[in-house]
């Protein structure tokens, strides 16, 4: 049996589940959703609320949650500055974009609410914040831009951030009241525990092919068949390996650290910081947070890899970019500080939009969230529930009026552009990496 890597310190800090079934016999399903993260699990829920009496199978290529849902900073966003390789001009475009965001925020806090969900949910908003003085004027533009949508924000200086943040690192920051901050991994776990009993999990099972004749889909897995009238692909960053919208996204894997929980005196060193969340102004800078149990999660790289496996070998040299960031912000911290490191998979568009569609009568894709997967997925995964239900909704006619994707060119041309502007946005942030 395949079993998580036990590299990633969200999931480590959580129990370990048990009684795991794979695919072993061929069955027949009226649903077979495909990816059991934020949107699969999502999914699930609503397809079991509308289809009392249908059968609704949920797979996953590993153990459900442990993807990249278990596996990112823990961000619920209200605002993002940098979540594509365009810039949000248009400032209709903008506004659509966040009322999805506020939309997903909604819908994970009605689940929390529903189910009495513990993942250390924190009102505590985040900061785009720079050490170099001359981002100021993105930071003046984009409160511009919140200021004209009504967002409640604030610009501070070097000082006032040193007390916030424990760090005398950063220059400048814009916070924003809206975002939250919480434990993925208990967020995920708990979509998991909480799934309808007429929703069969099967885990470890990676769908190698699948076709369709006529109105059925035949899907092949190792050892078994599953045969389905209708198939909602919820893979994210692995849509591109499945040939789901190909031209319109690809994977990214990104890697982060945390350190173990700060001692006393070393609280104290920092200034005993309440609980926080840094995204960076330029596009690779680091992303940091200080966690509600004191820790300190730091992610700072964004490759194209191979999305199905980094070994530890390639992480552990990824973990010394982690240290060292950790190092620049917190001079006064141990260099044995950091406990656990691992990778995870985001999918990109071209234009930072979402993929949400019908592909044909019976197959329905929801996913590319570009970094932004809690709250997008959790709501997109209701969402194409109702739409596979043959059913529609407000959130659909918003998500659908929203901009989309944009094509890409093909390989190698893609992957080499990609890794082009890759290059070009770390040298623009060498300096807060």
């Amino acid at each position: 049996m395949v079993q998580n890597d036990k590299l990633c310190g969200w999931i480590n800090n959580i129990p370990l589940r048990t009684n795991i079934n794979s695919v072993s016999k061929d069955e027949e399903c009226d649903y077979l959703i495909v990816g059991a993260g934020y949107t699969g699990l999502s999914a699930a829920r609503k397809l079991s609320e509308i289809h009392l009496n249908k059968k609704i199978i949920l797979i996953d290529a590993q153990l459900a949650g442990e993807g990249a849902s278990g596996r990112n900073s823990g961000y619920l966003v209200d605002t993002t500055l940098n979540d594509g390789f365009t810039s949000n001009k248009e400032l209709d475009n903008y506004k659509n974009k966040t009322d999805i965001y506020k939309l997903g925020i909604d819908y994970v806090k009605k689940f929390i609410k529903e189910y009495q969900v513990d993942c250390d949910w924190s009102e505590s908003g985040k900061y785009f914040a720079s050490s170099k003085i001359e981002d100021k004027k993105i930071l003046i533009n984009f409160s511009k831009i919140l200021s004209k949508l009504n967002f409640r924000h604030d610009l501070f200086s070097e000082n006032e951030l040193s007390d916030k943040l424990g760090t005398s690192f950063y220059k400048l920051a814009l916070y924003t009241k809206g975002g939250i901050l919480l434990h993925p991994g208990k967020l995920v776990r708990a979509m998991i525990d909480s799934l309808p009993k007429n929703i069969k999990l099967y885990e470890n099972s990676t769908l190698l092919n699948w076709n369709k004749n006529q109105d059925v889909i035949l899907c092949n897995f190792k050892n078994a068949n599953i045969t389905t009238k209708k198939i909602i692909f919820c893979t994210n960053g692995f849509l591109k390996s499945l040939g789901i919208k190909s031209n319109y996204n690809f994977p990214l894997t990104l890697t982060a650290s945390m350190t173990r929980p700060l001692k006393e005196n070393e609280f104290k060193s920092i200034g005993e910081p309440d609980e926080w969340g840094v995204l960076p102004v330029r596009p690779m800078g680091a992303t940091v947070r200080m966690t509600k149990d004191r820790r300190i999660l730091v992610r700072n790289t964004a490759e194209v890899f191979n999305p199905f496996k980094m070994k530890e070998s390639e992480i552990k040299k990824r973990s010394i970019n982690q240290y060292m960031s950790i190092k620049k912000r917190f001079p006064e911290l141990p260099s044995d500080i950091i406990e656990s490191s691992w990778s995870g998979v985001v999918s990109r568009s071209r234009n930072g939009s979402q993929i949400f569609e019908k592909i044909d009568k019976n197959i329905f894709v929801a996913g590319c969230y570009n970094g932004s997967g809690i709250g997008v997925g959790t709501l997109f995964g209701e969402q194409i529930a109702i739409k596979a239900s043959d059913e529609n909704s407000s959130e659909i006619n918003l998500i659908e009026s929203r901009t989309k994707p944009t094509w890409l060119p093909p390989e190698p041309f893609l992957s080499i552009g990609v890794k082009a502007r890759l290059m070009y946005e770390k040298l623009k942030a060498k300096s807060e990496i």
